[in-house]
């Protein structure tokens, strides 16, 4: 992101009331965020996912019990990492790219990069690999296939979300060397290679901390460019 770009986001922050900016967070429907029109802000729409667009007919709702819109079902991450084929991660990507841009979706929530660290995650077969190298390879190329057609990627779930169960409360107790090495390398190689736009937290807590509070991994490490070595593509 040039620091242009950066100073002219800040100037336009600094514009918006207390209210505005609660709003903003809040959120205008499950799927969309607040417009602000004074600002000349739009509503952003937000979809899953890195399989298949799942956009639903009329209300949107988090349990998905309102049917979805058709759309292709691709195969999952786990089987396209499987080829270590980069190309055919930014193919798959395009087309997701293509059906989120006819649905007018602004962002697709994907892809999923977790680290497969137990054979019991419910969600291993939305992620890449255990290897977080070749994670970080594969999200990059399908991040460069849905950016290609003027649709947000947004990688998810920084960081350590390796399962599902209690995902909103447990506490993941890692030290700072396997933070990086493990949980972060791909995020790093996905923002760097990838160029992705947006970032999902997780909802656990990392030692403590819930991830979307943690100063530590969102500033300290994501927006420190000399700490984290990355930077969110403008």
């Amino acid at each position: 992101m040039g620091w242009k770009t950066v100073m002219k986001q800040q100037k336009l922050v600094e514009k918006m009331t207390i209210e505005e900016k609660a709003a903003i967070l809040s959120g205008k429907t499950v799927w969309q965020t607040r417009e602000i029109d004074r600002l000349s802000i739009p509503s952003i729409f937000l979809s899953d996912g890195p399989h298949g667009i799942r956009k639903q007919a009329g209300a949107g709702d988090h349990l998905g019990l309102n049917a979805s819109l058709n759309a292709t079902c691709f195969p999952t991450a786990a089987t396209i990492a499987n080829s270590w084929n980069q190309d055919l991660g930014e193919e798959i990507g395009q087309a997701l790219g293509e059906e989120a841009a006819s649905m007018d979706v602004n962002i697709l929530l994907g892809p999923g990069l977790n680290i497969k660290r137990s054979p019991l995650c419910g969600r291993n077969f939305e992620y890449f690999s255990e290897d977080p190298y070749l994670s970080g390879k594969m999200a990059a190329s399908y991040i460069r296939g849905i950016q290609s057609k003027g649709v947000y990627a947004c990688p998810k779930h920084l960081a350590v979300n390796s399962q599902e169960l209690r995902r909103m409360a447990m506490d993941a107790v890692v030290d700072e060397r396997t933070l990086r090495e493990i949980y972060l390398t791909g995020f790093e190689i996905a923002v760097k290679e990838g160029h992705a736009k947006a970032i999902m937290s997780s909802y656990n807590q990392i030692n403590g901390i819930y991830a979307n509070e943690d100063k530590h991994l969102l500033t300290d490490i994501l927006r420190n460019l000399q700490n984290f070595r990355m930077r969110l593509s403008g």
